[in-house]
């Protein structure tokens, strides 16, 4: 499994265009083969932040198969606006401890 990770910093007083912008996307990123499971978190401390987590069987899965696809095209043209600055995209492999 892999942990893709990102901190989204969404532009002052667009967070629930965003919010809501994320619900009508999730179903884009879900359809991809290889998609386990997804999580958005707001952050508490730095308004506008929020933090991006998706299950992937595979690396490949999401830098080949969701980035290839159509979908991915509509999940950029419904969120990619939305962030100032772009943020980085990290991927993560197996947890080394976990309690």
């Amino acid at each position: 499994m892999i942990l893709e990770h990102a901190l989204l910093q969404v532009k002052p007083g667009l967070e629930a265009d965003f919010e809501k912008a994320m619900r009508e996307a999730l179903p884009l990123i879900a359809a991809s083969e290889g998609f386990i499971k997804l999580s958005v978190r707001p952050c508490i401390e730095t308004k506008g932040r929020y933090l991006l987590l998706v299950e992937w069987q595979t690396l490949e899965a999401h830098t080949q198969g969701f980035r290839g696809s159509e979908c991915y095209g509509e999940w950029k043209r419904l969120l990619h606006h939305f962030y100032d600055p772009y943020p980085l995209v990290e991927h993560y492999g197996e947890s080394v401890a976990s309690a």
